[in-house]
């Protein structure tokens, strides 16, 4: 029996993915074999498929071909040896930093994540990356609180959208940048928006709000931005850092400027986010934090907003989109027959 993966055969653009067959075949030992019902495509997809994520061209990177993807949601189809029968069946996510545009994935048995099954995978497949970089973002590295000032940078993606949704539900008084034509995703959650191209954000935020800000969640990791947004800060506020820097050489002078900052004796903070803890570090932070996410999706209190779906197979269509600079909110793979 054979199934289909999306694969990057050569560093390029959407056009280098390709389909191909693989053979389907038991798991190993120690593993589960899971069949995708949704998997999402972000942007660290479309970097490391240009070859241009940090860790790309690295002995730590993925040699030539490989199948991208972050993120995947499906139930499992078979489990390798050691692994308990009883997770036949069950519904779980994981976050796989590439392997995800695929109809079939093997992944190890103890990095999966429990998902409720009555929740829509589509709606679901955002929060095992978006929004678990969001909400952790938010009240790990920053631990905000109710009525504090805010300021998200790059605002309309789907972080940009989950820390909207997670900063009005958290009573935020938010700030956000974005171009003009997403502002009425802006407004939506609450916040008063900044156009990025036509306005000063700077000089914006200081004239409404001159005692500073508390908390600044920071997606670009850009120099201009990163010092920009802590100018604004009032001592106390912390700005946190999310994004993929462009190269190592902004990545250097980035942290040279979060040594700088956590060094003075100003009462602000800089901290970077990632993922990366998952892998080697604790996991119960971000198990405890994805099951909140899963029970404020069941209770309605969040809603991932989702610019469009595509099947899995159709994952260059999709990396199109996430490029073209349109999107607002989440683009979603699909298996056959989800809707």
């Amino acid at each position: 029996m054979k199934y289909k993966s999306v694969q990057v055969c050569r560093y390029g653009g959407p056009e280098v993915l390709q389909v191909v067959e693989n053979d389907l075949s038991p798991p190993a030992a120690g593993e589960i074999r899971l069949k995708v019902l949704a998997a999402a495509v972000s942007r660290p997809d479309v970097t490391v498929r240009r070859g241009e994520a940090l860790y790309s061209r690295t002995p730590l990177g993925q040699k030539l071909p490989f199948v991208p993807g972050y993120a995947v949601i499906g139930d499992v189809d078979a489990v390798g040896e050691g692994v308990r029968e009883s997770l036949l069946g069950e519904r779980v996510g994981a976050l796989t930093v590439v392997g995800g545009y695929t109809e079939f994935l093997y992944w190890k048995s103890d990095r999966l994540i429990p998902v409720p099954a009555e929740l829509d995978p589509a709606e679901a497949v955002p929060l095992i990356l978006n929004y678990i970089v969001a909400y952790q973002v938010m009240h790990r590295s920053a631990r905000v609180k109710t009525g504090e000032k805010s300021l998200i940078i790059g605002a309309s993606g789907g972080i940009g959208t989950a820390l909207l949704q997670l900063g009005q539900l958290a009573g935020l008084k938010m700030y956000a940048l974005a171009s003009k034509g997403k502002h009425d995703i802006l407004t939506k959650y609450g916040a008063t928006p900044i156009d990025y191209r036509a306005q000063d954000f700077v000089e914006f935020i200081r004239q409404r709000e001159p005692e500073g800000l508390d908390a600044v969640f920071d997606g670009m990791t850009h120099l201009d931005y990163i010092r920009g947004g802590l100018s604004l800060l009032r001592r106390g506020g912390r700005l946190v850092s999310y994004g993929e820097p462009a190269g190592f050489s902004t990545l250097f002078r980035v942290l040279a400027t979060l040594l700088t900052v956590n060094l003075l004796p100003n009462g602000k903070s800089f901290k970077l986010y990632g993922t990366s803890f998952y892998f080697v570090g604790d996991k119960r932070p971000f198990l405890e934090d994805w099951a909140t996410l899963f029970k404020l999706l069941r209770e309605g209190k969040i809603k991932p907003v989702v610019a469009k779906k595509f099947s899995i197979l159709e994952a260059a269509q999709a990396n199109e989109l996430m490029e073209s600079g349109q999107v607002i909110g989440n683009v979603v793979l699909l298996a056959p027959g989800v809707s």
